[in-house]
């Protein structure tokens, strides 16, 4: 990091790497946090060590560290931090944290650290934490691009429990044009919930993609939906998230720009246009990883 800030004179980070996928955060948790946590305190370090001698010690009448405007870490996180809804409710950006993953208490601890710079060293941070990405170029370990393969394979589609866990779904165009506005826009110190306003539960989703998959396909109505096979639970797995995205809406003017049938018709069109993409990522070792997964 010190060798790439230097040879490439970096002005601001807009740090979205990490570790992702919350089975494989149960299975090896310490991956979560070597990447997560101890990787984005290095990063954090670096930016301060670099940015030092630009950085103000003193704020601004209104509090903020905005004289600091030639530099920016800008830190990607997710709503997974905030824990588990119940039936009624939206994240916001104050909602106390109640990470109950070893993926989400990576992030969470990660976002502390951050903010924790801010504070301790007046690195001048944004925090944006966003709900489920999808769209084209996923990797196959999410459950959108994995469910497409196995769909076009005729493989079982594994739905955790009941099927009624609720997300809501964010297309990652959306997400980058968020990304975008707050980097250019946002407030110095603040957080920004970045969310699709658009809940589904795990079941509907599943039975909307089968739907789209067969009428693409050619096949007839209802045949995909036969795949679907029940498994039992994973362990810690939380019941519903949902963003409230209102203080993105109205403060920077960001809204999504597609339904969710929309993005998932687009998604859908973008992997069965790059099937020899998907079969060559989605290798026998993750095949395998999944079998025992899902079959545990």
């Amino acid at each position: 990091m010190n060798d790439i800030f230097t040879k490439y004179a970096i002005t601001d980070v807009i740090h979205l790497a990490a570790e992702s996928h919350v089975d494989r955060s149960i299975v090896s948790p310490l991956d979560f946090v070597y990447t997560n946590v101890i990787g984005t305190v290095n990063l954090l370090n670096t930016a301060k060590e670099y940015w030092k001698d630009d950085l103000s010690y003193e704020k601004a009448h209104d509090g903020s560290w905005d004289t600091q405007r030639d530099h920016l870490f800008y830190h990607v996180s997710t709503d997974e931090v905030y824990g588990s809804l119940g039936k009624e409710g939206l994240f916001t950006e104050t909602t106390p944290y109640y990470p109950n993953s070893p993926y989400s208490a990576s992030k969470a601890a990660s976002d502390h650290f951050v903010r924790a710079f801010g504070e301790t060293y007046h690195l001048p941070i944004v925090v944006s934490n966003c709900s489920n990405n999808y769209g084209p170029n996923q990797f196959p370990e999410k459950l959108i691009p994995l469910f497409i393969h196995n769909i076009i394979n005729k493989k079982a589609l594994p739905v955790y429990g009941d099927g009624h866990y609720s997300r809501d779904w964010l297309y990652v165009i959306d997400h980058a044009r968020a990304i975008d506005l707050i980097f250019h826009e946002g407030r110095k110190g603040d957080t920004y919930n970045i969310g699709g306003f658009n809940e589904w539960t795990n079941i509907d989703l599943v039975k909307l993609l089968c739907a789209q998959m067969d009428e693409k396909l050619g096949r007839s109505n209802g045949e995909s939906e036969q795949l679907i096979t029940y498994v039992k639970d994973r362990p810690g797995h939380d019941r519903r998230y949902a963003i409230d995205a209102t203080k993105l809406e109205k403060e920077l003017g960001w809204s999504p720009s597609v339904t969710f049938e929309q993005g998932l018709a687009a998604t859908i069109n973008w992997y069965l246009q790059n099937t020899a993409w998907l079969e060559n990522v989605t290798s026998e070792f993750y095949q395998q990883y999944y079998n025992e997964i899902y079959n545990n």
